[in-house]
């Protein structure tokens, strides 16, 4: 049974997360806000965390920085679970720290796939770097072939929310230059991943059975 972190700086959001979680066959843990939820990954080691954004003192951005510093929290998933709209800059800023990014309100069946898919993809990436490190491969390819995979996943994520919010694809909706720029920039990256990965992937294809 995997153990969910929801932290919210509303109690009512984090019983109805809570609710909705242990319906679905999860363990909670529940943290009232930033501080709270750094006290408790003292002691607790979650297999994911629902972040909320919006909160106070410590936003949910900050209480991301100070996880992600933390050598002993830095593995631990985060999804971002908010009704804050994404901004290209918190893409660019924050995409390499987190697992997704998922609006409020949300569906029991929408919060169970965005947890699921993120669990899944992380067991996938393990059991793909188990392989090719017992088949030798070079440690720091592993590691690429770990973060691009991911990274890769969660950028087109966050993309198609950012063109989502922004109408980009809707000719009738003029958008500022720089979030055009900032969305194309982030369109650039994505395939410059993904040419790098298909690389890596046809140099561990005669490495891995």
């Amino acid at each position: 049974m995997y153990t969910i972190l929801v932290v919210d700086d509303s109690p009512f959001i984090v019983d109805v997360f809570v609710t909705m979680l242990e319906r679905g066959g999860y363990r909670t843990v529940a943290a009232y806000g930033g501080e709270e939820c750094l006290g408790i990954l003292k002691t607790v080691t979650p297999d994911l965390i629902l972040l909320d954004i919006m909160m106070e003192p410590m936003d949910g951005w900050e209480t991301l920085e100070k996880i992600k510093e933390n050598p002993a929290t830095k593995d631990i998933p985060v999804l971002m679970l908010t009704a804050k709209q994404l901004t290209p800059t918190e893409a660019e800023e924050y995409g390499i720290f987190i697992e997704d990014y998922v609006l409020k309100p949300i569906t029991h069946r929408e919060l169970y796939d965005a947890i699921e898919h993120v669990l899944g993809r992380r067991q996938t990436i393990r059991s793909d770097m188990d392989r090719a490190r017992q088949s030798g491969v070079d440690f720091d390819v592993v590691n690429e072939y770990a973060l691009l995979s991911k990274s890769i996943d969660v950028n087109k994520r966050l993309m198609k929310i950012l063109e989502t919010t922004y109408n980009f694809n809707d000719s009738k909706v003029r958008i500022s230059d720089d979030i055009s720029r900032a969305l194309k920039n982030m369109d650039t990256n994505i395939k410059f991943q993904e040419a790098r990965l298909q690389q890596i992937k046809g140099e561990l294809a005669g490495r891995i059975q």
